[in-house]
């Protein structure tokens, strides 16, 4: 069974980054991105030796460093007061190339690998012909946080402008074209969060933390 999903308070006197967040949120609202390479060549040998698929592997591998780490769980309450949800799960597009649109699709995180990679498998294969850019229903689950997959192009930068976005604490990832090089795969990953959220400190160690459990496959079973 999914989890209740709560959200508890930060407590503001004993937070260390108070204020950060109140800087960044209310004097100078500011967004920030970065991209790495992930080498992702074990993993794709794990996945074709067990026949596994990459995308819901890589849905996976975010939602796990994700939910490891409360700053990229962080939301506002009704007061706009910063809280941590008990749980995020991945929000990712899927496209439909007959009509060559994409649509936003969300599962429950499971720290089960295969267990997750089935229900991921499942939605895509559900939604995958869909019209709508919201099949499961509109608004979505408050404790979302957002992945896309431009798998058709790799790139070494990459940033969205979000209007009016200032209340968006979530992460935001996206996937590019893997390169091939030296016998080695490598898949640009692009972070964007609210630096009312996190800082580079933050940004880099969920990456470098992405980067290990993408290095090390021996959960693909």
């Amino acid at each position: 069974m999914p989890h209740m999903v709560h959200a508890h308070p930060i407590d503001l006197e004993q937070w260390p980054r108070r204020a950060h967040f109140e800087h960044y949120r209310h004097r100078r609202p500011t967004y920030f991105a970065l991209t790495v390479g992930v080498d992702v060549t074990r993993l794709d040998a794990q996945l074709r030796t067990h026949g596994r698929r990459t995308y819901p592997a890589h849905i996976w591998a975010l939602a796990t460093v994700v939910n490891r780490r409360e700053e990229f769980r962080m939301t506002v309450d009704d007061d706009g007061n910063p809280a941590i949800w008990n749980v995020t799960h991945p929000s990712f597009t899927v496209f439909n190339p007959r009509r060559e649109t994409f649509s936003n699709i969300w599962a429950h995180y499971d720290p089960d690998f295969r267990t997750f990679h089935d229900r991921v498998e499942s939605l895509i294969a559900e939604h995958r012909d869909t019209t709508s850019l919201f099949p499961q229903g509109f608004p979505p689950p408050p404790n979302l946080f957002d992945i896309s997959d431009l798998p058709w192009v790799s790139f070494d930068s990459f940033t969205l402008h979000v209007e009016n976005g200032w209340s968006h604490y979530a992460p935001v990832f996206t996937l590019g074209k893997f390169t091939h090089q030296d016998d080695r795969l490598t898949m640009p990953v692009s972070l964007q969060i609210h630096h009312a959220a996190a800082d580079g400190f933050h940004a880099s160690r969920l990456l470098n933390e992405l980067s290990e459990l993408i290095g090390a496959p021996d959960w693909v079973s």
